[in-house]
C-alpha cells in the first residue's frame, strides 16, 4: 500500500484527532494512522469482567524492564487511543506548571511558552470536547466560563463533600467531559471511569475530533496502520513512513510520503518510533525524562453508610495542589468512578468476592496524584531485540506520601474508618510523558517550543512526549489545547 498526504499525522488519541480536526478547519489535506482499529459497541463495553478481569480492549503487547522482567503496558490501541477508556477527566494544568517548581528533593523545570499562551487554546478545547464545569478555588484563571455547567453530585458525594469542608479544605467538582448537555447522548450509568462508552458519550478523541475531521472529506484514516519507521531524504527531512498494515485480509507492507510528519501515537510509543528510525535525537534525549505521575488509587469505606452512587466521578480537592502547608506543592485529590467488587479483585486477587462485595458497597473511591519530574535516568528504550524497554524509579515521592497522609486524615474524619491503596506500578503506567521534551536549548530538548523537531523541520510532536514536566492533574485537555495551538503553526 502506497499512500500520499499533504500532513501525515502518526496515532489517533487526544493529540493526533485534535491535531487532525484543526487542520481539516484550516483545509489542508491529512491522513491519520492509527495501528488499532475501532473499538466495537458490543454489550461487553459495560461488563466489569470483561474490561478489568479479561482485559478484553488491551493489546497484545509486552514492554520489559532493564532487567528483562515483562508487562503489559496500560495503553489501548484503537481508533481514539486511551481515551476510549479514559475518565474524562478535563481540567487545566495550573500557571505554576508551566514555570519551574523546587521540591525539597527535586526540580521541574518551566514549559518554554507559558500558561497565558495556552489559555486561548485550552477555550477551544473545552468546547471540543464539551467540557462540564464550574469556577472553583485553587483553578487558574480563565477568560471565558466553562462551556456547560458542572455535573451535579449524588447525594452520597454531596454528603462526603460537606464532611470534608467541616475540616476546612474547599472540595469542588471535577472538569468532565461527558456528553450532558441538553438533548445529549450521556446517562450518567455506573460504567464511565475505565470502560468504553456504548453511547458514545464520553468526549474521547474518536467521537469529538477525529469524526467530524473526517466527515469534511479532508482527513483520512487508516486503521491497522503500524509505523516502523521515519525515512530521511538528503536534505534530511521525513520524506516517508513504512510499515504495515493489518486488515481482514491479512498483512501489507506501507509506505506513506507527505510534507509534514506527525508523532502522536503516545509518549513510548513515539520515542520508540524516533529511536528506531535513528531519527531527531541529535540532543540524546529522546525517549530520556519519562514521566508518569505518582498516582494511589484509594478506596475508603465507611460501614455505616452504603455508597449508592451511580456516577462517582464529580469531586475533587485541590487545597494543597500549591502548597502542603510547608511552603511546598502537593497534588490532587479526586473521586474516581464507583468500582465494583470484580474490579477490586484485580487487585486484591486472594480475597473472595464474597468479602469484597460488601466493601464495594460501602467505599468510596479516590486517586490521589502528584507529581513525577523529570530524571534522565527514567526512560523509554529498545533493547537488542527492538523492544520497548522501560527504566523508571519514582521521583519526588517524598510530596506523594506527604499527600496520601492528608487523604487519609481527610477521609478518616469524614467517617472512612478503614483506607485501602493500591499504588501505581511500572505496568499502571497511565499520564505518561516528558520522552521528546520541548525546550529552547535543542541540546537540552527533542522539540522546540512549536513542538517542530530541532532536528527535522518538518517533524512534530504533538502527543505528551513534548511535556517538560507533568503538574499533577490529568494531562489530556493539555494535550489537547496544545494540539490546536501547534496545528496552527503548521504551514500551509
Amino acid at each position: 500500500m502506497e499512500l500520499t498526504a499533504d500532513i501525515v499525522v502518526i496515532g489517533s488519541g487526544m493529540g493526533g484527532a485534535t491535531f487532525a480536526h484543526r487542520l481539516a478547519e484550516r483545509g489542508l489535506d491529512v491522513l491519520v494512522l492509527e495501528r488499532g482499529h475501532r473499538l466495537p459497541k458490543e454489550p461487553e463495553n459495560t461488563s466489569p469482567e470483561a474490561v478489568f478481569v479479561q482485559r478484553r480492549y488491551k493489546p497484545d503487547d509486552t514492554w520489559y524492564t532493564v532487567d528483562g522482567t515483562p508487562f503489559a503496558p496500560g495503553v489501548h490501541y484503537v481508533v481514539g487511543g486511551n481515551t476510549k477508556v479514559y475518565g474524562s477527566s478535563l481540567p487545566r494544568l495550573r500557571e505554576r506548571d508551566f514555570e519551574e517548581t523546587v521540591y525539597p528533593t527535586a526540580v521541574s523545570p518551566a514549559w518554554p511558552f507559558t500558561y497565558a499562551d495556552l489559555e486561548p487554546y485550552y477555550v477551544q478545547a473545552e468546547r471540543l470536547y464539551n467540557v462540564h464545569g464550574s469556577a472553583a478555588p485553587f483553578e487558574p484563571w480563565r477568560s471565558e466560563p466553562y462551556p456547560f455547567p458542572a455535573l451535579a453530585h449524588e447525594p452520597y458525594v454531596a454528603e462526603t463533600l460537606r464532611r470534608l469542608s467541616q475540616q476546612g479544605v474547599h472540595p469542588s467538582t471535577t472538569a468532565m467531559g461527558v456528553d450532558l448537555r441538553p438533548g445529549g447522548r450521556c446517562i450518567r450509568c455506573g460504567t464511565c471511569d475505565g470502560f468504553p462508552c456504548r453511547w458514545d458519550a464520553k468526549s474521547d478523541a474518536e467521537i469529538c475530533a477525529l469524526d467530524p475531521a473526517l466527515a469534511t472529506g479532508r482527513v483520512r484514516l487508516v486503521e491497522g496502520a503500524y509505523v516502523d519507521r521515519l525515512v530521511t531524504d538528503g536534505s534530511g527531512r521525513v520524506s516517508s513512513a513504512v510499515g504495515t498494515v493489518t486488515s481482514a485480509e491479512g498483512v501489507d507492507a506501507l509506505t506513506v510520503r507527505g510534507r509534514v510528519f506527525t508523532l502522536a501515537a503516545g509518549a513510548a510509543n513515539s520515542a520508540a518510533l524516533l529511536l528506531r528510525s535513528d531519527v531527531a535525537n541529535s540532543s540524546g534525549l529522546v525517549g530520556s525524562r519519562y514521566m508518569m505521575h505518582n498516582n494511589t488509587h484509594i478506596a475508603a469505606i465507611d460501614p455505616r453508610r452504603t455508597n449508592d452512587v451511580v456516577f462517582q466521578k464529580t469531586a475533587c480537592v485541590n487545597d494543597f495542589y500549591d502548597d502542603m502547608g510547608d511552603g511546598y506543592p502537593g497534588g490532587t485529590l479526586q473521586c474516581i468512578g464507583k468500582v465494583q467488587a470484580s474490579m477490586m479483585k484485580t487487585h486484591a486477587t486472594r480475597a473472595p468476592l464474597s468479602v469484597l462485595k460488601p466493601m464495594a458497597a460501602r467505599s468510596m473511591e479516590w486517586l490521589v496524584m502528584t507529581e513525577d519530574t523529570p530524571d534522565p535516568a527514567n526512560r523509554i528504550s529498545l533493547d537488542s531485540a527492538g523492544r520497548v524497554t522501560v527504566s523508571w524509579t519514582r521521583t519526588n515521592y517524598d510530596r506523594h506520601e506527604l499527600m496520601l497522609a492528608k487523604a487519609r486524615e481527610l477521609l478518616k474524619g469524614a467517617g472512612y474508618v478503614a483506607i485501602f491503596e493500591q499504588r501505581f506500578d511500572i505496568s499502571m503506567n497511565s499520564h505518561m510523558c516528558g520522552t521528546a521534551v520541548a525546550g529552547e536549548d535543542p541540546s537540552a530538548s527533542v522539540v522546540d517550543r512549536d513542538c517542530r523537531s530541532h532536528d527535522i523541520d518538518n517533524l512534530y510532536v504533538v502527543d505528551s512526549a513534548f511535556f517538560p514536566s507533568s503538574g499533577a492533574q490529568n494531562p489530556a485537555l493539555t494535550i489537547a489545547a496544545n494540539a490546536l495551538r501547534v496545528a496552527d503553526l503548521v504551514p500551509a
